[in-house]
């Protein structure tokens, strides 16, 4: 992943630390699918610690990922990433 490259340029073990970060947050959807707001038609779970979005749809007891990205580039690039992404 991008960002897990990035952030290993950056300080040995903070790419590590960024993806155990991330699984941490997609894991807690066990628990929290489906009450993030949505954006782009999917539910969109804020990183705790790094500046990451992690979108989702939710079917049933599911979630499925469906993207990761910085929320550091322009909105535009991100709804072009996610369109047709969505089942909404």
């Amino acid at each position: 992943m991008e960002g897990k490259e990035f952030y290993d340029t950056q300080e040995v073990g903070v790419g590590n630390y960024f993806w155990d970060s991330l699984l941490s947050d997609i894991e807690s959807l066990i628990i929290y699918a489906g009450v993030h707001e949505r954006h782009f038609g999917l539910f969109r779970l804020l990183s705790k610690r790094f500046p990451f979005a992690i979108y989702c749809e939710v079917s049933g007891d599911v979630a499925f990922v469906t993207a990761i990205l910085p929320m550091r580039q322009s909105p535009l690039k991100t709804r072009s990433k996610l369109q047709g992404r969505s089942a909404s």
